[in-house]
């Protein structure tokens, strides 16, 4: 991109620089550390510069914002066009509860709705289990049955809004129940826009919330993604998350290699099942978390969205352009939030917003104040979402499109970014792929070396956090939390009950017969199955207590 000889002048000079001018002033006044580094332990120069990008091609590595190979975003106009989707992520206690929050939230100018499933759902149980008891409605909505997401969904038409669900090994199932929701409103499924994360690879990875073992999961998928397709053609089929590869403790390259690993494995399954890959890869999507470091969080993003249009396009021979084209939702580190001085955690999560911004996100979540010890109050969301509308209204940081493209700092790293996580996806590719790898414990002892890494750092004072090992007070600052009460569970445990007794009995058995019947053999799409299951109140733990007696249960290899 520059001329030869004024990249050797410029490199000549920047030494000389150095040796003339940075070196005499911090031999009078030492830096304030030893050594820069980013969050993930990078080294970071004292200065960039043009003869450092010598190989970097504009045309190939940058172009314009809409233009292969997307690294300066995905849309042409990006926030001069339309803002990012704001979302908060809300779900606590019965789903009256929830849906008193999301109208509370779309009140205050929302403009996407996420929702947070407690710990039952998310493992697959019903509200009544003995596995579920103490759990109804502590991390999340209780959703057990088709009466549970009318009521989350009620006075909410679904084709004005899109709606995120946060759940994985259960996701078809709960999709199903949302499908049925929105025939009961009339609504077509032509017209529904949403995204549902299942993306069970991670789970294995990092966040452990799994049901079935991998093949089963990856044929559910599979599933969905060719039912989407005929029926749904709106909808994100997978939110493929790093978010909690890098809240398990990973680095920023770890994140990003290993989660586009995990999307060529989803792309791969779908066109083994014989699913053309333009008729599915552009209704996928990702999910990337916003960490501390602002500049390593924005490479990220960057070198994301090159990484994916070349693989699409080179790997997978995809022709549709929508196929390149990787979007993403963005929300703040929730491992970075700290109980100490909580009111610190605004001023963070504001950081990590903009970063996700000025990086392109399409979608955005800033977590509140609180979040590090109870579910969001009221007021700590309303603060969370003001948030974002500070950056987009006032800030002028939407103003203009990609402006840190061509920072010679940025670019360096995005270019390190993409050339680290592709060599892990090399050796994830030797391995047979990423459910292989996942089988050997890779991806999952990478992460565990890299949080220990950082912890070592913090302890050693090398990493400061604000309230935690540097600036620390002596009392702790008290804010109000979100409490849920006991009677939430008996509520909701009397409410699955009454569903069972009131549903058509022999209907709703020879609907979990046919689940089961169909899981036994690959020629039959699990979805028509579960939305006619949904339909009849067959209970989450039902449907998935059917699919657990025919497709098996996993257990981590690396517990035992």
């Amino acid at each position: 991109m520059y001329d030869k000889k004024i990249l050797a002048a410029v490199s000549r000079r920047r030494k000389k620089w150095q040796e003339d001018l940075l070196a005499p002033a911090l031999s009078k006044s030492p830096g304030r550390l030893q050594r820069f580094s980013t969050v993930s332990d990078v080294e970071i120069g004292a200065i960039y510069s043009p003869d450092l990008l010598s190989n970097l091609d504009y045309g190939e590595d940058l172009a314009f914002p809409g233009e292969y190979p997307y690294t300066r975003g995905v849309q042409p106009s990006m926030y001069r066009g339309r803002l990012w989707t704001m979302r908060q992520f809300a779900g606590y206690g019965t789903a009256e509860d929830t849906n008193a929050r999301f109208k509370f939230l779309l009140a205050q100018g929302q403009t996407g709705l996420s929702t947070a499933f407690h710990f039952p759902t998310l493992m697959g149980y019903d509200s009544d289990s003995p596995r579920a008891k103490g759990e109804v409605g502590m991390c999340g909505v209780a959703v057990d049955s088709l009466k549970d997401m009318e009521i989350l969904f009620d006075g909410i038409p679904l084709d004005k809004v899109t709606t995120s669900m946060t759940i994985n090994g259960p996701a078809a199932m709960v999709f199903a129940m949302y499908l049925a929701v929105a025939e009961k409103q009339g609504v077509p499924f032509r017209k529904l826009g949403g995204t549902i994360q299942n993306d069970i690879l991670k789970e294995y990875i990092a966040q452990h919330s799994w049901i079935f073992p991998p093949e089963p999961s990856m044929r559910i998928i599979t599933d969905i993604l060719a039912y989407c397709s005929d029926r749904v053609p709106k909808w994100n089929t997978i939110s493929i998350s790093g978010y909690h590869i890098r809240e398990a403790g990973s680095t920023a390259v770890q994140e990003l290699a290993f989660t586009l690993a995990d999307g060529i494995a989803y792309v791969q399954a779908g066109v083994d099942a014989g699913i053309d890959v333009d008729r599915f890869a552009p209704r996928l999507s990702y999910f990337f978390n916003a960490h501390m470091d602002f500049f390593e969080e924005i490479a990220k993003y960057r070198a994301a969205r090159r990484m994916w249009a070349r693989i699409m396009r080179d790997r997978f021979h995809a022709r549709d352009e929508n196929s390149w084209k990787l979007r993403f939702h963005t929300q703040t580190a929730g491992c970075t939030l700290t109980a100490q001085q909580p009111l610190n955690n605004i001023a963070r999560v504001a950081l990590q917003a903009l970063a996700g911004i000025l990086g392109g996100t399409q979608s955005l979540h800033t977590n509140s104040m609180d979040e590090t010890m109870a579910l969001p109050t009221e007021q700590a969301a309303m603060v969370a979402l003001r948030t974002q509308q500070i950056i987009a209204e006032e800030s002028g940081a939407a103003n203009t499109i990609d402006p840190l493209g061509g920072s010679f700092f940025v670019e360096q790293l995005t270019n390190q970014m993409e050339e680290q996580a592709s060599e892990y996806i090399r050796k994830i590719d030797e391995m047979g792929g990423m459910v292989a790898a996942i089988k050997r414990g890779y991806p999952q002892r990478e992460i565990a070396d890299a949080a220990f890494h950082y912890q070592r750092l913090v302890d050693a004072g090398a990493k400061r956090i604000v309230g935690v090992n540097a600036y620390q007070i002596g009392e702790q600052q008290q804010i109000p939390l979100l409490k849920i009460d006991e009677s939430v569970e008996k509520r909701q445990v009397a409410r699955t009950q009454e569903v069972r007794r009131k549903r058509d009995r022999k209907r709703a058995q020879a609907r979990i017969a046919a689940l089961k019947e169909g899981s036994r053999t690959s020629n039959a799409n699990l979805m028509p199955l579960l939305v006619e299951a949904a339909m009849e109140y067959v209970t989450l733990g039902e449907m998935c207590d059917a699919l657990r007696e025919t497709m098996g249960v996993y257990t981590d290899p690396a517990m035992f």
